[in-house]
């Protein structure tokens, strides 16, 4: 399939820039694939589409402050966007400098920590901090919005770019969907007899990243650490599984493929894909020529997908991070 498939115009106002007033009050579009029906509904109407038969699965990865500003030894600035964390000084790391750092190249971020560039790996940098990588991340890192949102992260930002249920430090995005919810939501879930699980797959930058060769099937994803409990797996098996993201989905799909319950992740969905797990998908609304919508075609059907994206902007949605939410019930 080409790239250029997944195209479509999005007007630039209905690019959400700010999350909705309150976590729950985005709207939802329930779509089944299966009949092609699409209903325009209230997030607070999920309670009624969730039974004692499912399963939501949440993913518990907490969004760390991966930019760092700074400056070469050498004094020219660079910004350091941390997209892993390989262990207590260790990180690949994106860098943007107008000149690409040497192995050996000293970095001075934050408030003057020193960041030893080490080498290459593929578009990331394996980088060595002088102290602790997650308190130089905590003390001297901005909230990593996406680019499409245009203000610089405030304190609102820092709390709203965040699920309610995040536990687990290692995210540079959020798992967006999980963002509708807030905790008397998912008590109403679990008062409606759905069972809800967790699991972490930590978001890299290669989430925001356009799919930049023409042939899809040529496209490489990034590498994301993934955990699935045992008893997540338990809490799904025999119900109908409502993956909340689609990275709950990739590493539920992940653990099912590979029969391994943790480990790093490169799965990319596209049309074609064999789906073992998921029935259900609570998602966003996605960017043209990304994964992510390669991933939401492959569960819903292309032209299905390019029909509800079509209303969606016809009945004014709010698309991506901060937008609103999207029910599929996956074509069978």
């Amino acid at each position: 399939m080409r790239v250029s498939e997944f195209d479509y115009a999005l007007p630039a106002e209905l690019i959400a820039q700010h999350p909705a007033p309150e976590r729950t009050a985005s709207r939802l579009l329930h779509l089944d694939a299966a009949s092609g029906r699409i209903e325009d509904l209230a997030f607070t109407d999920l309670p009624a589409l969730v039974g004692k038969r499912d399963a939501l699965v949440l993913n518990d990865t907490r969004v760390i402050k991966a930019r760092l500003a700074g400056k070469k030894a050498s004094g020219g600035k660079i910004e350091l966007f941390v997209d892993r964390v390989l262990g207590a000084r260790d990180a690949l790391a994106l860098i943007r400098s107008s000149h690409a750092p040497r192995a050996g190249n000293e970095l001075i971020v934050g408030d003057g920590a020193r960041v030893t560039v080490i080498g290459r790996e593929e578009d990331l940098y394996r980088v060595r901090f002088a102290q602790d990588v997650a308190q130089v991340l905590e003390r001297c890192g901005a909230v990593p919005l996406p680019p499409y949102i245009r203000h610089a992260p405030d304190a609102a930002d820092a709390k709203r770019y965040q699920t309610v249920y995040a536990e687990r430090p290692g995210a540079v995005a959020a798992p967006t969907a999980g963002l509708h919810f807030d905790r008397p939501m998912l008590q109403r879930l679990q008062r409606r007899g759905a069972s809800i699980a967790s699991l972490t797959l930590h978001v890299g930058a290669g989430t925001f990243q356009p799919v930049r060769v023409e042939d899809i099937e040529l496209h490489r994803m990034h590498k994301e650490h993934y955990e699935v409990p045992r008893a997540t797996m338990d809490a799904i098996a025999g119900r109908r599984v409502l993956a909340v993201g689609t990275t709950s989905l990739r590493a539920l799909e992940s653990a099912a493929l590979g029969g391994q319950l943790r480990g790093e992740t490169d799965l990319f969905v596209r049309p074609g894909f064999q789906f073992l797990l998921v029935d259900r998908l609570l998602t966003n609304f996605h960017l043209p020529k990304s994964s992510l919508l390669m991933l939401v075609a492959a569960f819903a059907g292309l032209d299905t997908i390019r029909r509800a994206y079509a209303h969606a902007i016809e009945q004014r949605y709010r698309f991506f991070s901060y937008g609103d939410a999207m029910l599929i019930e996956r074509a069978r």
